[in-house]
């Protein structure tokens, strides 16, 4: 159901806009209809010259527990074909020119973790954690990790992230350059919410203009994007995938 996702414009913070996980029964894990609101989400922050920064955020000790895997097991399992929506999501979140900041409190696992990278800031509790458990699934990094995490942290760090799906705690994510702050749980949403209408009263193309600049050319990130979908797309119909999802949700 797309109110997994909500869409918010708190009036104590103006032209910030919130895109909220809302299904904390299952850890927030996104399906394809999530996936949809929020690209929607960001589509028209972009068109909106009233919102000037995007704020992702959790649910109370849950930011996100990654895709959906009954979703990911039905799709492998009906051999689809076409893009994912996840991809969408991606590629909206990739080119969006608001800046986007996050807060997280509790588990950032997969996508969960990725979404960070696109992220110009992030603010993590201390009780954090972020594990991108892509082989062991029978996958690939994705949403342009491959060639994000390594820039961002080292040869090892993105290693052990990405391909050993070690996880991190607050504090290394914060010593890896993934994340920017680390906080008490308590105030992770008051010190997202109040850094992103910082960013937001500052003078919006002077911010456009800056943060092009550090983040640099975009379409090198599009081409490893779409290299990583077209192995994930291979790899989730893959009987060693469907292995490790059948696995999975027997022992959930």
């Amino acid at each position: 159901m797309t109110d997994h996702i909500l869409i918010e414009r708190p009036e104590a913070h103006p032209g910030v806009l919130v895109i909220r996980f809302n299904r904390p029964e299952k850890k927030n894990a996104i399906t394809q209809a999530m996936y949809a609101k929020m690209t929607d989400g960001l589509l028209s922050a972009e068109d909106d010259a009233a919102i000037r920064c995007v704020a992702f955020l959790g649910t109370e000790g849950c930011f996100s527990a990654g895709n959906d895997m009954a979703d990911f097991l039905a799709f492998a399992m009906a051999g689809a074909v076409g893009e994912p929506a996840a991809f969408g999501f991606l590629k909206a979140l990739w080119s969006v020119s608001k800046p986007v900041v996050s807060g997280v409190d509790g588990l950032a696992i997969g996508i969960g973790t990725t979404i960070q990278m696109h992220c110009d800031m992030t603010i993590a509790s201390d009780r954090s954690l972020f594990r991108t458990p892509f082989v062991d699934l029978g996958l690939v990094p994705e949403a342009g990790s491959s060639l994000l995490a390594p820039r961002m942290m080292g040869h090892q760090r993105a290693f052990a992230m990405l391909a050993a799906s070690e996880g991190f705690s607050a504090e290394e994510a914060r010593a890896a350059g993934l994340i920017w702050k680390v906080v008490a749980p308590e105030a992770v949403e008051a010190e997202t919410l109040k850094l992103a209408a910082s960013i937001a009263a500052k003078p919006p193309e002077a911010m456009r203009i800056a943060r092009d600049l550090i983040r640099g050319d975009r379409g090198e990130l599009l081409v490893r994007m779409e290299e990583e979908l077209a192995f994930f797309v291979e790899r989730l119909k893959s009987a060693e995938a469907r292995a490790a999802f059948e696995a999975f949700l027997k022992a959930r």
